[in-house]
């Protein structure tokens, strides 16, 4: 045998961590590396010494020794591009060289270090390699991704039918109990319908999640969106096993789903009899360079009445925008009373607005290419160094009456290089290493927080770290269009009515 351990210690002798490649007792070892810094000589660089029996190999880092117990006849050349590759490994999985952190991360190191000596010999691995295997990335675990991405789309598709075979159904029952006939239209049409169907099947969906997820055998029942197959079963369990081991797994269709539930369940607790939901999305695609590629921005006005006395009422909208931003009502709205009054009401005065539904009456688009109208900016500049890049990046909030919340700005990276050195940051980060991804985490940004940077330092090229992505939400509007006031069709009193303001991001990317 060639190399007979591999240890991280502290100068004092104290090992942190060791992996013995050969029989050795726990005392034997304990004692080699206690003995190590008294053979040291002060004064002098090496990077070996020897005994009677064993050769130390080792190199500082900082207040340890990575140190490579190896037996006398073994090639010294060797030993030390073994140890090269030993003290590369380290940085991969700790932050800082520090005792604690190499605790912390101890298995992940003698994952790793297997990987690199087998039987006390070298095998023939480099960092990448080395990553690869402890991470175990496999073609089956992908497929299983897949499988299980397909089938929820496939879920939600059939969900989204239900949902309006039983909108459809509810508007029957409405009619046979002598509910007003002629205002059908408004559940099924093109403003209304898809919109209220997808919020009916996230509904359902999230709703019957928290029941489902912690019972080892699925629910069975008549509904095909719930059957998702055996494949779907062998899925989940597989998953739900990586869960157990303390792996986060989140394919970027689930990502959605979280945030669909989020906007779900974000509802105000004290919602009034007329509830008022606006809601409004960004696309957007900029430039590495500067300069906006393209930005769409989709937004409607959902009212839901549970009250049957509330049926005939009018909304009074009031509509700041200075954008340009393209209005339309819905077909049954009176168009000439809100272009002169802004006011939202029934073509016919006389006809109530269906209860217990949701209904689109009012949307709206903006699409621009004016670099002035991005709500926040994103500048990231990757500088090629010596030992790969330094990387500055930046926020800056355009709009000062917007608040953002739980911001996220996701930054690819290299893979098999590590984790970033952070230098300076406003916020928190994470380091996502399974996706090679960077995620720097700002929960508010606003008129008093509205810029700040986060620089690192990676092994890469400029390349490397784009497209650049955002998300996050907010619950002030972008276009400045609310409902300020509703009134009942008949003597215009005034109706209580509460209202919830979304705005979030449907792709935001900067390329």
């Amino acid at each position: 045998m060639v190399l007979l351990a591999a240890a991280v210690c502290t100068k004092a002798g104290k090992a942190i961590v060791s992996r013995q490649f050969v029989e050795m007792t726990r005392t034997r070892i304990e004692g080699l590396l206690a003995a190590f810094p008294k053979l040291m000589n002060t004064g002098k660089q090496h990077t070996f010494v020897e005994t009677e029996s064993v050769r130390y190999v080792y190199q500082p880092m900082e207040k340890l020794y990575m140190v490579l117990i190896t037996t006398k006849n073994s090639n010294i050349l060797e030993d030390l591009e073994t140890l090269r590759l030993f003290s590369r490994v380290i940085p991969e999985y700790c932050r800082a060289l520090e005792e604690n952190e190499i605790s912390e991360h101890c298995f992940d190191l003698i994952f790793a270090f297997d990987e690199i000596v087998a039987l006390g010999y070298r095998e023939n691995v480099n960092l990448a390699q080395i990553r690869t295997f402890t991470e175990m990335d496999s073609h089956e675990e992908k497929v299983f991704r897949a499988v299980r991405e397909t089938q929820e789309r496939e879920a939600k598709a059939e969900m989204r039918r239900k949902a309006k075979e039983l909108q459809q159904a509810r508007r029957d029952a409405e009619r046979q109990g002598k509910k007003a006939p002629g205002f059908g239209g408004f559940g099924s049409s093109a403003v209304s319908g898809g919109s209220t169907a997808a919020m009916i099947t996230e509904t359902i969906i999230e709703t019957d999640k928290p029941k489902v997820a912690p019972a080892p055998a699925r629910p069975s029942g008549p509904s095909k969106a719930l059957k998702l197959g055996a494949k779907g079963k062998e899925v989940d369990n597989f998953v739900d096993k990586l869960k157990s081991e303390g792996e986060t797994i989140m394919s970027s269709n689930m990502g959605k789903r979280t945030s669909e539930t989020a906007k779900v369940h974000a509802a105000p607790i004290n919602m009034e009899s007329v509830h008022m939901k606006i809601e409004e999305k960004i696309t957007l695609t900029c430039g590495r360079d500067g300069g906006l590629q393209n930005m769409e921005l989709h937004g409607m006005i959902m009212l839901r009445i549970s009250d049957d006395k509330f049926g005939r009422i009018r909304l009074h909208v009031e509509n700041e925008d200075k954008k340009g931003v393209q209005l339309q009502t819905h077909p049954n709205v009176d168009k000439k009373l809100f272009t002169s009054e802004s006011l939202i009401g029934l073509k016919n005065p006389e006809k109530s607005f269906p209860v217990n539904s949701d209904v689109g009456v009012l949307k709206w688009r903006l699409q621009t290419t004016e670099e002035s109208f991005i709500p926040l900016t994103i500048n990231c500049w990757p500088s090629e160094s010596g030992n790969g890049c330094d990387v500055n990046i930046e926020y800056e909030l355009q709009e000062d009456h917007l608040e953002l919340n739980d911001v996220v700005i996701t930054i690819p990276l290299p893979s098999g290089v590590g984790a970033p050195v952070i230098g300076e940051i406003d916020g928190d980060y994470r380091h996502d290493s399974r996706r090679n991804t960077l995620e720097w985490c700002l929960p508010v940004i606003d008129a008093k927080n509205k810029s700040g940077s986060l620089e690192f330092s990676i092994a890469g090229q400029p390349n490397d770290f784009f497209p650049v992505q955002v998300s996050f939400i907010s619950k002030k509007n972008y276009c400045n269009i609310q409902v300020t006031k509703v009134t009942q069709v008949d003597g215009n009193s005034p109706v209580r009515f509460s209202t919830e303001t979304t705005f979030l991001v449907d792709k935001y990317e900067i390329l």
